[in-house]
C-alpha cells in the first residue's frame, strides 16, 4: 500500500476506514493493516517519550461495534511485535481510556479507543491518546506513514497481553466526583434518590452509566433503553445530535414521568440531555447549561466555543452569566486547543464546547468527555433541587431562533478548497451594497453575516469534504426566504457549485 493510501485513513485527530466489506467497497482496516498501525503507533510513542518500546505499557479499549474485537487483536498484536505490553479492557469509552495514562493505578505511557464514533456500523478506527491528551492531526500522519514505511527496528522481546477492568475504575471516579460536589442538605451517598432518570446508550458504551453510577448514587433508572452493546446499532443511530436519536429519549423521559433524560454518542465522548418537559437540551441550549454551571465557578471567564453558536447564545454568556463568549472554528480539537491556547496567554477558559456535543473542561485535563458533562449536570440538578429549583431554569433567559437550517453545496472541482475560499472572499465585498447586513466581527471560520437583530448565516467550507456549508438562524419564513433569495442570486455566479435542494 502507497504513503497515500495509508494516508487517506487520516481523519482529522483519527484513523477511519471502513472494517466490514460489502458489495461496493472492500475493506480498508484489514488486519494487516492495523498489525502495522499498532506497530508504528508504539515506535511513534516509544520516539516521542524517549523510551524504548520494550518498557512501554498501553491501554486498548473498543466501542460496540461488530468488528471492534478482531481490531483489537490485530492492534494489540502489531503493539505487542514492537515489544510493548497491552491492556485489554474489553468494552470501554473513548474518555476512560484517556483517564487509563493518568489514574495513578494504571500510569500508562498511551491508549487507544477503538472506535468511529456515530458513523454507520461497517466503518471503525482508532483514537490515540498519550498522558498531553488525544494526538493532533500531524501525529496521525506521522504514525501512518511509519505504518507505510514498516521499517522497524527488530525488537527481541514481544509484549505480554494483559486484560484489565478500567470501566470500574473510571465509574468510581465520576462517582467521587459526584459526592464531593454536593451541596449542604443533599443526602451524600444517594444524592439521585429522588430523581427519575433515563438513559438512551443507543447500543453503544454508554449502558455502563446506569448500573454503575446512577443507580449506586440513588437514581431511578426504568425505562432506560438500549443498553445493551449492539454493533449493528438496531434502535436508532448512535448520535445526540440525530433527529430520531433525541425524539426516542424525549418520548422515554415524557412516557415515564422522568426527571432528566441522557443520551451519548457511541463512545461517550459526546452527550446531551432531556428537561422534565421532554424539551432537548443539546446545542446551544447545552451549552448554554454547560456554560451558567461552569462560571458559576469562574466567574468572567471565556467559553470557547464553535463557529455555528447562536447570537442568543452571545447574549446568554455575556449578558446573563456574566462571562465572555469566544467564537472559534468547527472541529472539537480546535475548540479545544483554542481554549487551550487562551489559558496560556492567561486567558482563564474553562470550558470548550462544540455543538455536536463535545464538551471538554480544563478542571479534566481539557478531555472531552460526555459523561463527565453529565455528572456535572447531576450535581447542579441535585444541589438545585434542595432550593425546589429545576434545572431547567438555568437557561430560561436564552432566546433562540425559530428557524435553524443547514445547507451543504457540492464543490465539483478537483482544486476545490482554492475555490470554496475565493467564494467567501467574494461573498464578503458582495454585502457590502446589502442594506442591514454586516459582518459579524471577531468570526474565525468562512464568513459570517448578521442580517438583523437575531438573525444571521454563516458560509463555510467543511472541514474534510469538497463541500461549502450554509448555516442559517432567524425567526421568520419570511426573514429566510429573503436571505436565501440574496445568497442564491451571489450562488449563481460560480458555475461549480451544486446546490441540490437549496
Amino acid at each position: 500500500m502507497k504513503v497515500t493510501s495509508w494516508l487517506k485513513l487520516e481523519s482529522g485527530s483519527d484513523i477511519r476506514g471502513k472494517a466490514i466489506a460489502d458489495n461496493d467497497q472492500e475493506i480498508e482496516l484489514t488486519e494487516e493493516v492495523v498489525e502495522k498501525i499498532g506497530k508504528a503507533f508504539a515506535f511513534w510513542l516509544g520516539d516521542k517519550l524517549e523510551i524504548e518500546t520494550t518498557e512501554l505499557k498501553i491501554g486498548i479499549g473498543h466501542d460496540s461495534r461488530l468488528s471492534a474485537k478482531k481490531l483489537c487483536q490485530a492492534l494489540s498484536a502489531g503493539i505487542r511485535t514492537a515489544g510493548s505490553d497491552t491492556f485489554i479492557t474489553g468494552l470501554a469509552s473513548t474518555p476512560a481510556m484517556f483517564m487509563s495514562t493518568v489514574f495513578a493505578s494504571y500510569n500508562y505511557d498511551g491508549a487507544v479507543m477503538i472506535t468511529a464514533s456515530h458513523l454507520p456500523s461497517d466503518k471503525n478506527g482508532f483514537k490515540f491518546f498519550t498522558k498531553e491528551g488525544g494526538l493532533e492531526k500531524v501525529d496521525i500522519q506521522e504514525i501512518l506513514k511509519f505504518a507505510a514505511e514498516n521499517s522497524f527496528n527488530s525488537i527481541g522481546r514481544t509484549g505480554q497481553r494483559y486484560e484489565i477492568d478500567l470501566m470500574e475504575d473510571y465509574a468510581s471516579h465520576l462517582k467521587s466526583l459526584i459526592r464531593a460536589n454536593l451541596a449542604e442538605g443533599v443526602d451524600q451517598v444517594k444524592p439521585l434518590k429522588d430523581f427519575k432518570i433515563v438513559l438512551d446508550a443507543g447500543n453503544g458504551s454508554g449502558g455502563f452509566f446506569v448500573d454503575k453510577i446512577l443507580k449506586p448514587l440513588g437514581a431511578e433508572t426504568g425505562g432506560s433503553q438500549f443498553l445493551e452493546p449492539d454493533g449493528n446499532f438496531p434502535n436508532h443511530p448512535p448520535n445526540p445530535e440525530n433527529k430520531e436519536a433525541m425524539a426516542s429519549v424525549q418520548q422515554a423521559v415524557r412516557e415515564n414521568a422522568a426527571d432528566l433524560g441522557i443520551i451519548f454518542d457511541t463512545d461517550v465522548d459526546r452527550a446531551a440531555v432531556v428537561d422534565s418537559n421532554g424539551n432537548s437540551i443539546n446545542r446551544n441550549r447545552l451549552i448554554a447549561l454547560a456554560s451558567a454551571i461552569v462560571l458559576e465557578d469562574n466567574p468572567g471567564a471565556t467559553i470557547v466555543t464553535d463557529s455555528v453558536t447562536s447570537v442568543g447564545l452571545k447574549k446568554f454568556i455575556e449578558k446573563k452569566l456574566g462571562g465572555k463568549h469566544h467564537r472559534f472554528k468547527r472541529g472539537y480539537k480546535n475548540v479545544i486547543n483554542e481554549a487551550i491556547s487562551l489559558e496560556n496567554q492567561g486567558i482563564s477558559a474553562p470550558l470548550a464546547i462544540e455543538t455536536s456535543g463535545h464538551a471538554a473542561l480544563k478542571e479534566n485535563y481539557f478531555l472531552d468527555d460526555g459523561a463527565y458533562l453529565v455528572a456535572k449536570i447531576l450535581i447542579k440538578m441535585a444541589n438545585l433541587a434542595t432550593e425546589g429549583i429545576k434545572l431547567n431554569s438555568l437557561i430560561a433567559d436564552l432566546e433562540e431562533a425559530n428557524i435553524k437550517k443547514e445547507f451543504r453545496m457540492d464543490i465539483d472541482l478537483a482544486d476545490y478548497e482554492d475555490y470554496g475560499q475565493q467564494v467567501i472572499l467574494d461573498l464578503k465585498k458582495y454585502i457590502d451594497d446589502i442594506s442591514g447586513w454586516e459582518l459579524a466581527p471577531d468570526n474565525y471560520q468562512g464568513v459570517r453575516i448578521n442580517t438583523g437583530g437575531n438573525d444571521w448565516f454563516l458560509l463555510r467550507m467543511s472541514l474534510h469534504d469538497p463541500v461549502l456549508v450554509l448555516n442559517i438562524e432567524c425567526d421568520t419564513d419570511r426573514d429566510l426566504n429573503k436571505t436565501l433569495k440574496k445568497i442564491r442570486e451571489f450562488l449563481n455566479n460560480y458555475n461549480s457549485i451544486r446546490a441540490i435542494g437549496f
